[in-house]
């Protein structure tokens, strides 16, 4: 702003530097650039790129009944693969330790951009859910199976599919679970799904579980959790119990209670 001509030019001045300091003063009071500023990036999200970003916005304490009802929506780590049996699946594991009811909807091989072995998309299932289901809280996992899909059309497909999703589930809850190691070390393209996933959950404010950051599969417990014989690198029956414990205990610390490893089993395994 220009100050204004007036016939006294060194008082003027002297009162123009005075209201310009005061000015300052103000200024850094409520900026404080050497202050942290809050952050809202989900739980365990990855770190993004130099790229434009939405804004994202601070997701509200999970809020739970005490017997809550939850669909687990994902790919063959939902459907249970290579547990001894399919209902060993982390997915129905977690149902016991947070003391409520899973429906449990995975279908292998399936992602936002790519069929499934047993059903289409993502975008398309979602579509073909139930609407009388009144799910308290929807855990939408994955997925890994669009690392080969390229960059084009993931994050349309993405939008597309969670609108979808709470239009037909509007009083739910959505935790997006994101895309798990099946091996080590994470490649490139998993990592950019992870990173796309939590910026575009961070801008509904919703929570963001990254095992990737979080480190659940290191080297250290790989194969412990993951069974790379039979099980073509997909999670065992100890690992399926392993991740319903760290489901479970990340849950809980979205709501703002102290983490503890869910059901204290035996079965985890070190890390």
């Amino acid at each position: 702003m220009k100050a204004r001509v007036t016939r006294h030019p060194l008082r003027s001045a002297g009162v123009a530097v005075a209201l310009l300091l005061v000015l300052a003063a103000v200024a850094l009071g409520m900026w404080r650039p050497w202050a942290a500023l809050p952050s809202a990036a989900p739980i365990g999200a990855a770190a993004q790129g130099d790229g434009a970003a939405p804004a994202a916005i601070a997701p509200a304490p999970l809020v739970l009944p005490e017997h809550p009802t939850v669909l687990v929506f994902g790919d063959s780590w939902t459907y249970g693969s290579a547990a001894t049996v399919r209902t060993e699946g982390y997915a129905y594991q977690l149902a016991g330790l947070l003391d409520g009811e899973t429906i449990v909807d995975g279908v292998r091989g399936s992602g936002y951009l790519k069929p499934g072995l047993d059903g289409p998309t993502f975008g398309e299932r979602i579509a073909a859910l139930d609407p009388a289901l009144t799910p308290d809280l929807v855990i939408v996992q994955g997925s890994i199976n669009d690392r080969a899909q390229g960059e084009a059309g993931y994050r349309e497909a993405v939008t597309s599919a969670w609108d979808a999703l709470t239009a037909k589930y509007p009083e739910a809850t959505i935790v997006v679970l994101g895309p798990a190691p099946h091996e080590l070390p994470v490649g490139a393209a998993t990592t950019r799904i992870d990173a796309d996933l939590a910026e575009l959950a961070a801008a509904r404010g919703w929570w963001y579980i990254s095992p990737i950051a979080q480190d659940w599969i290191t080297e250290e417990n790989y194969l412990d959790v993951i069974d790379v014989d039979l099980g073509r690198k997909h999670p065992s029956t100890a690992g399926h119990r392993y991740l319903a414990e760290k489901v479970a205990a990340a849950l809980t610390e979205l709501t703002g209670a102290p983490v503890t490893e869910a059901g204290g089993s035996e079965t985890t395994p070190e890390q």
